[in-house]
């Protein structure tokens, strides 16, 4: 497992990131537990949830990853200074006007829920799950900046954030001598590229912002569970998600196909080689893999050191072009 620096910053994080928001919705308390043991035993030191997850999931309320994560890390006494915690902050947890958003008042109640839950007194990231567009930046970073003197978060990123607004907070937080946003969390895959290439990979090259892609494998579609010309395997995302299924088009197929072809001669499978794109891509510093059980966490973990050569990578884009 190879350990990378988040952005500009000295923190080392693993080269794959744990992603828990399948926890308490699609996967079980013991099957969460199996999956963070797994991960842990495999050098996978970097966690991601949030504290609406899974609140879209039936019974669930939100703050049941968190919670799960701060039960596991107790009952198997993990050295929380072995583990980087990155959680977020943004969406709505109760039923009041102010239950939800970036501004003072909530930031500061969220973070006290999120630690209570993470049985914790600090997370290493702290992120802005999305834009707030009825609160000021400056308002949302002097409260940021204040959790970081304070100790409660070690650093601050952002997630779903885009070019023009994370250039508005990093020119706030250097005019104001606050805390920056170290790290970007985009939608990013082969099948969603244009989102983030287009003008946001500029922007964190530049000024150093490390990125932890979300959805890396297009919500399972990059797995080959789904192929041409055959319907979608009952339950799956592709069956309900015309997310996915928007991705079900002739071009893709085609890709699919050539992450099949190059992944035969290097023994991967075909999600493992879309992995290993984006830990060859420059800039990128940690997929955010989300498994629902060991076996997808086992299949994840094949990526593990993978880097591809110039010719594939090539190929890769050729195929996903989306200029």
């Amino acid at each position: 497992m190879e350990y990378r620096n988040l952005g500009n910053t000295g923190l080392k994080v693993s080269e794959l990131c744990l992603g828990t928001m399948q926890f308490g919705w699609t996967a079980d308390e013991p099957t969460s537990y199996a999956v963070m043991s797994a991960a842990w035993e495999a050098g996978i030191r970097f966690w991601d949830t949030a504290d609406v997850y899974s609140n879209w999931a039936k019974d669930n309320p939100g703050g049941v990853a968190e919670t799960l994560i701060g039960q596991w890390m107790r009952t198997r006494s993990i050295p929380r200074d072995q583990i980087v915690i990155a959680t977020k902050v943004r969406g709505k947890m109760g039923p009041g006007p102010n239950d939800e958003g970036l501004t003072r008042r909530w930031i500061m109640r969220a973070v006290e829920a999120s630690l209570r839950r993470l049985q914790t007194d600090y997370v290493d990231l702290y992120q802005t799950h999305f834009p707030d567009e009825a609160t000021p930046i400056e308002e949302t970073l002097r409260a940021l900046d204040d959790l970081v003197h304070q100790g409660k978060a070690r650093y601050v990123g952002c997630s779903n954030y885009r070019a023009w607004q994370l250039m508005q907070a990093l020119w706030v937080s250097d005019k104001y001598n606050l805390a920056r946003y170290d790290c970007l969390q985009p939608h990013y895959s082969l099948v969603n590229r244009a989102e983030y290439e287009r003008e946001l990979e500029s922007v964190c090259r530049s000024y150093g912002i490390g990125v932890i892609p979300y959805s890396p494998l297009g919500g399972g579609f990059l797995t080959g569970k789904y192929r041409r010309g055959q319907s979608a395997p009952p339950g799956s995302r592709g069956e309900s998600s015309q997310r996915v299924q928007g991705w079900m088009t002739e071009r893709n197929w085609s890709l699919l196909d050539k992450l099949e072809e190059l992944g035969r001669a290097r023994g991967k499978s075909i999600s493992q080689m879309a992995l290993g794109w984006l830990l060859t891509r420059p800039g990128i510093i940690s997929p955010i893999v989300g498994p629902k059980n060991v076996e997808q966490l086992n299949d994840n973990l094949g990526a593990v050191g993978l880097r591809l050569a110039g010719e594939e990578m090539t190929a890769m884009e050729e195929a996903s072009a989306w200029q």
